[in-house]
């Protein structure tokens, strides 16, 4: 057996025992779902963004970087910058009125907070994040295909069929609490691998002074405004808000506050969080640029991770890059799933089924959910409708648009109604579901997610002002 197979094997051994251990401890929903909100603030820090970057931080981000040169930085300039703000304008406002609310999920909340007892607005937002999420979680097995494929020769089915396979089994079997630990074990893990690969190979390449003359040999950008004109420095913020803005809107990082135990702890959770953000798109950042140096003619720049960790690392230090990558996008697609799963159990099954479920029987009814919205996403994956990176953005955009300006309406604005959060999510999903057709006919370049949620906010507000009005007369 192979090094390679040896170390994968142990490492998933590793997260097949924390589920098992995790599973004697699931005694209800609430457990299954948001850890019965007893999570210590490295645990809700380290989970929350070990769950937002996927493979998305060794391949798709790199990609960007290689393809754009330093100016497509403003990616991960955008990330963090509305990731602080997320943290400390939504977070601890979200965890308070949930668990006053007692909503399990964020479409729960919606319903609770705008007191809609038709079941519209719980429906709508749990269609959009079951149809956006299914995406996502394909991206994270488009990713685990390519993995395999490089690795190991095996073909691209038969690696997202083990890679959503491993993930089904311990979130199944563990549910929020599992996913917690296993992503601090891999956070941890993912940060010390992600840096440590750009520190070994700057020094290898010569210094940074070769790795730009590469960049400019290649006619990319090495500065992250490389024209100061209002065209460039607005397309550089269209790329930053076209990310970022996204945060505001994506239910398995705000399912993570939630489930914190003290919201005084808040605070330490968004310091600790944005500093393991921040070190690790600096280093991904590098390893796309160190792609451009060393492999300035490939024609795969989803691979040039692949391809440095083949060709430049000692083979022992390759298997932990590549175990960080298997992190990552395990991580994310644990976290999602089990999302999606509480909509289903929560939102579908308890509001239009059976709405008086027991806990036991709601718990099981997550657990089924998971096997099914795997299964949606592997068909999704097979057919590689998209590359890794239009993925992400895809589906971060239309979770993005359809909550994001909701989220950030129901805690600051008194005033909006039930009206206008169904106006809101509809047309805010709708939007970034769209909007990227219209963009390539008619050669436009404003990101979906801005757009939409441009869009989404003028409804929420529009209709509210609209309704109130109607509800006076």
């Amino acid at each position: 057996m192979s090094l390679e197979l040896k170390a994968f094997f142990l490492y998933f051994f590793c997260l097949l025992l924390i589920s098992l251990i995790s599973y004697r401890k699931q005694k209800s929903e609430a457990d299954y779902i948001i850890g019965g909100r007893s999570l210590n603030f490295w645990l809700t820090a380290l989970s929350a963004h070990a769950s937002d970057m996927s493979s998305w931080l060794f391949i798709g981000y790199p990609a960007l970087i290689f393809t754009t040169g330093v100016e497509g930085a403003w990616a991960a300039i955008g990330l963090v910058g509305c990731m602080f703000l997320n943290w400390h304008f939504i977070a601890p406002k979200l965890r308070t009125i949930t668990e006053q609310t007692k909503s399990l999920t964020l479409s729960a909340y919606f319903e609770n907070r705008f007191k809609d007892t038709s079941g519209k607005l719980r429906l709508i937002s749990a269609i959009m994040s079951v149809l956006f999420f299914t995406f996502y979680i394909s991206s994270g097995l488009v990713g685990l295909g390519i993995l395999v494929d490089s690795l190991f020769g095996l073909s691209y089915t038969l690696g997202i069929f083990i890679g959503l396979l491993i993930v089904v089994i311990y979130v199944f079997l563990g549910g929020y609490r599992t996913v917690a630990w296993i992503d601090l074990f891999q956070g941890i893990f993912l940060l010390l691998v992600i840096v440590s690969v750009p520190t070994i190979l700057i020094a290898k390449t010569g210094g940074m002074s070769s790795i730009m003359d590469a960049i400019r040999n290649q006619n990319l950008s090495t500065s992250l405004i490389p024209e100061f004109t209002f065209t460039a420095i607005m397309a550089n913020i269209m790329i930053a808000l076209g990310w970022g803005l996204g945060y505001f809107g994506q239910p398995h990082i705000l399912t993570k506050f939630m489930g914190i135990q003290k919201v005084d702890d808040m605070y330490k959770a968004k310091y600790l969080g944005i500093s393991w953000q921040t070190i690790a798109l600096l280093s991904a950042t590098f390893i796309g640029l160190i792609g451009i140096f060393m492999f300035p003619q490939t024609h795969h720049p989803e691979h040039v991770v692949l391809d440095i960790v083949k060709t430049a690392l000692a083979p022992f230090f390759a298997v932990l890059v590549l175990c960080a990558i298997l992190a990552a996008t395990t991580n994310v697609m644990a976290a999602q799933i089990l999302v999606v799963a509480s909509n289903l159990s929560e939102d579908f099954y308890k509001r239009l089924i059976r709405r008086y479920a027991t806990s036991k029987e709601l718990l099981w009814v997550s657990r089924s959910s998971v096997i099914l919205i795997a299964i949606l996403a592997f068909i999704i994956a097979f057919f590689k409708i998209s590359s890794l990176y239009q993925l992400v953005f895809y589906s971060w955009s239309g979770l993005g648009a359809s909550f994001g300006p909701l989220v950030l309406a129901s805690l600051y604005r008194p005033s909006i109604n039930k009206h206008g959060a169904f106006a809101g999510i509809l047309v805010g999903g709708l939007t970034a579901a769209i909007w990227p057709y219209y963009n390539q006919l008619f050669g436009l370049d404003i990101p979906s997610l801005i757009i939409g949620f441009i869009l989404s906010y003028l409804s929420i507000e529009i209709v509210s002002f609209i309704t109130r009005k109607k509800v006076k007369l």
